[in-house]
């Protein structure tokens, strides 16, 4: 192609002709990078994704057609690549990156990777893949109209982990269960419903309280009343969860809808205190649903207008019937994934969400809206997708060139800015010498109380999750080499349920992490403190000096001390900000014009979309 035809010179065309990319994503940006990659002549390229083809990826992932919907995108997108260079040698794999099949040693094969990908966790991975491999790495990612570009390479700029990335938007937990004033509340609350009842049962997150309690009022806590006092358990009265409760019932429409829209809402309204200053919910009645009419024309499509309340609840007995077949198909510890794109849970959702809103007098949403909130769905645009694809290969041409001081962090804007332009170059950003990921030396401050945290805790909420470690080996700087965590199956579980203080971890110990997948090495400095600001279970704050320079920012919280998020890291997401003036007084680098440095937005995080990055 462009490489073999002489276009782009001798010295370029014979390195694109030799190197061998990886590129990691077939979706939205995936799709043109891979056009866009066999036309200019690459030959030898790798694809990986672990997605499969959906109805809704067709609009804009040009490479995939009807025919293909439910195949795996990186081999349909490899074949379809194929037709634009029949030349060209593609790999696809129909996997996770972060699998251990695919280590250091296999990233060290590349020139260069590509990333478009849809979530953090495996940005962060690919990430410290690349810098263990030291291999340059360009990340990209669309919002909208909004994309970004960046080069990354291991001691010359900054990393993806380099700048902190803020908190996803999150709603208290009792503002989701007893007092939603928007919508976004609702389709939360429809979507920890699901998981109560058929999904990853999480006790943080159930919405409807046990049926056989003393507490309740109306028909819900009668059973238990009447029941006599049993001394083998607390209070004298068997709790049955929600979800038993449920299958004991048969999933029937009628008793599940009355206990969630009638008796719950009377217990809410039992306490008080609660609407001295709020317009008190109505609860519903399976079989005296009020009357209301769509104002939308009959023509309108079902998912573009606002259902009515019998509509709602005929919607809900037919997604109850169709969840119940499928959890009773997954076997006795089965469960089921809400999933946006599956009819049935998207439906029950919908229904769920906008029969609460009319109880708390909350205006009702069309399924299309609720589906864009319930999966954070920022619209992705074929254009933005083409635009950001197309300068990841421009860049890319620079890194094979010797010439990566002259990349730069390319931002596409929604509107030009005053110079005309819509793409605008930021110089990269120097490595920071703070960061626990590419730092010389890793090592990152932890605020816990080493009383109650958990060995199981420390593990899933702040080494996997917080600090995206996928398989680390932990132990104790304490000249005794004490283990705490194996990442060999088996091992050392008997420590799960521990505290870090029976393994004599107090203020200013020191663990020793390593995840030998990621090739990555950590020092975590355990700061204890009885009770966080935010009556949080931890706190990761990079350095001593920062936990002493700045104090935490309160958040509200749920009865249990955690904050309930509504942000998923999902397919089509990702919020990227709006351009952010820098104050004035900020020096300018030496190659960028002062309209330049305006345009840079702050590094932001979000999650997101098989289109978007945030860096």
């Amino acid at each position: 192609m462009a490489a073999s035809l002489g276009v782009l010179g001798e010295p370029t065309s014979k390195n694109v002709l030799s190197c061998k990319l990886l590129v990691v994503g077939a979706g939205g940006i995936g799709c043109e990078l891979l056009k866009n990659l066999v036309l200019t002549g690459f030959h030898d390229i790798v694809v990986i994704d672990l997605d499969t083809i959906d109805v809704s990826n067709l609009n804009r992932q040009f490479l995939f057609r009807k025919e293909h919907v439910g195949k795996s995108k990186a081999q349909v997108a490899k074949e379809s690549a194929l037709n634009f260079n029949p030349n060209a040698k593609i790999t696809a794999y129909h996997d996770s990156i972060m699998s251990p099949d695919y280590g250091v040693d296999f990233f060290k094969k590349f020139t260069m990777v590509m990333n478009a990908l849809d979530n953090r966790a495996a940005r962060n991975h690919v990430n410290r893949m690349c810098l263990a491999a030291d291999i340059p790495l360009i990340e990209s990612g669309t919002a909208g109209y909004l994309g970004q570009v960046t080069v990354i390479k291991k001691g010359l700029t900054e990393c993806y982990e380099c700048q902190p990335k803020p908190p996803q938007k999150s709603f208290p937990g009792c503002t989701i269960r007893n007092t939603p004033s928007e919508p976004i509340h609702c389709v939360v609350w429809a979507k920890h419903l699901f998981n109560q009842l058929f999904g990853e049962e999480d006790p943080d997150q159930d919405v409807s309280p046990d049926t056989e309690d003393p507490e309740l009022t109306a028909e819900a806590g009668q059973t238990a009343l009447e029941q006599k006092e049993q001394s083998n358990v607390a209070g004298g009265i068997e709790r049955k969860s929600t979800r038993t409760w449920a299958m004991e019932t048969g999933y029937d429409a009628k008793k599940i809808f009355n206990k969630l829209f009638r008796d719950d809402i009377k217990y809410l309204l039992s306490m008080e205190t609660l609407w001295k200053k709020r317009r008190p919910p109505n609860p519903l009645d399976f079989d005296n649903l009020p009357h209301t009419e769509c104002s939308e024309p009959s023509t309108v499509m079902r998912d573009q207008r606002v259902w009515s309340m019998k509509e709602c609840a005929q919607v809900f007995s037919d997604c109850l019937a169709g969840l119940k077949k499928e959890f009773s198909n997954q076997g006795e510890n089965g469960m089921l994934v809400w999933d946006k794109d599956d009819e049935l849970a998207m439906d029950f959702v919908a229904s769920t969400s906008n029969i609460r809103s009319h109880i708390f007098g909350i205006n009702q949403k069309t399924k299309f809206d609720i589906k864009s909130m319930a999966g954070n769905i920022i619209p992705a645009i074929a254009t933005t997708n083409a635009i950001i694809a197309a300068v990841i290969v421009m860049e890319g041409l620079k890194v094979l060139n010797g010439r990566i001081e002259e990349c730069k962090q390319i931002y596409l804007n929604r509107q030009p800015n005053p110079r005309k332009k819509l793409l605008v170059p930021c110089a990269l950003d120097k490595p920071s010498p703070k960061c626990y990921v590419c730092s010389s030396k890793p090592e990152v401050t932890v605020v816990l109380n080493t009383e109650k945290m958990t060995i199981k805790t420390l593990e899933d909420k702040i080494l996997k999750s917080a600090l995206g470690m996928v398989a680390p080996d932990v132990e104790i700087d304490d000249g005794k080499g004490t283990i705490l965590i194996s990442s060999e199956e088996g091992e050392m579980e008997e420590n799960n349920d521990k505290f870090l203080s029976e393994f004599h971890v107090g203020n200013g110990s020191i663990l020793k992490c390593d995840d030998f997948l990621q090739s990555y090495e950590l020092k975590i400095i355990i700061a204890h403190k009885d009770k966080l600001e935010e009556d949080k279970e931890f706190d990761v704050v990079g350095d001593l000096s920062e936990l002493h320079a700045k104090p935490l920012v309160e958040q509200p919280t749920n009865q249990n001390g955690s904050t309930t998020s509504h942000q998923e890291e999902e397919d089509d997401l990702m919020i990227v900000d709006e351009v952010e003036v820098i104050k004035s007084g900020t020096k300018r680098k030496a190659d960028q014009e002062p309209d330049e440095i305006n345009a840079k937005r702050p590094k932001s995080s979000g999650d997101h979309n098989d289109d978007i990055v945030i860096l």
